[in-house]
């Protein structure tokens, strides 16, 4: 199991999910992200159980990306977690550097 994790500015979360998604091939559509957008409003990254967890079903590839509010800001605490290959936690940590450029 490996574990990449980082922050996105939060207007970035949808591309974020919908590239991700991609490369784990599972179909992120209006529904997940309506389901996340919601959840993610109720987050705050310094309490314990403040953490929201979405997985990604793809047909080879599963990972659970963890979202949390930065308290006080627009930045989103990010963890993708699961059985990632060396390509996929390459991608998913080009993304968190990516999405939080300014």
């Amino acid at each position: 199991m490996a574990d990449v994790g980082g922050w996105i500015w939060e207007c970035n979360l949808r591309s974020f999910l919908e590239l991700l998604s991609h490369y784990v091939g599972y179909r992120f559509d209006a529904t997940d992200w309506e389901t996340v957008a919601l959840a993610v409003e109720a987050t705050d990254d310094e309490q314990p159980d403040g953490w929201y967890s979405y997985p990604l079903i793809g047909e080879h590839r599963q990972v659970e990306v963890r979202l949390a509010r930065a308290a006080g800001g627009d930045e989103l605490m990010v963890a993708v977690n699961g059985t990632l290959t060396p390509e996929l936690e390459v991608r998913a940590d080009t993304l968190l550097a990516a999405f939080s450029a300014g």
